[in-house]
């Protein structure tokens, strides 16, 4: 059975950083796209940055600059590195697999909160 399990999130204060991780397990994850989606209440889901099995990133806009996405194929593991956090930046972030190879293979996290507040 396939799962994303992400961690990291929690309370920061405006300006600080958080380190999202989003473990894959029963993937052959180097076929996959990752990416991290997040959802405001009220809000629909969006992008926030994605990284295919070659690397080539892409973020969101309002994101571009402080976060920074990554992965480590030997661990199955994705990273998103949030840095200059804002009160706009807080959602539940929810970690995303999509396979290259059938697009239609589309996995999904739980979500982790991240709330930026003073």
């Amino acid at each position: 059975q396939v799962q994303l399990v992400e961690s990291g999130g929690g309370l920061v204060q405006p300006g600080g950083s958080l380190r999202l991780s989003c473990a894959a397990s029963e993937i052959i994850f180097g076929i996959y796209t990752m990416g991290w989606y997040r959802q405001a209440p009220g809000k629909q889901r969006e992008l926030v940055a994605t990284i295919t099995s070659g690397d080539y990133t892409n973020y969101a806009t309002s994101v571009k600059g402080r976060f920074t996405i990554s992965r480590d194929n030997a661990k199955n593991t994705v990273y998103l590195q949030m840095n200059s956090l804002k009160p706009e930046d807080t959602a539940v972030y929810y970690c995303n697999a999509r396979n290259e190879l059938d697009y239609q293979t589309i996995y999904w996290g739980q979500g982790t909160q991240v709330t930026v507040s003073s």
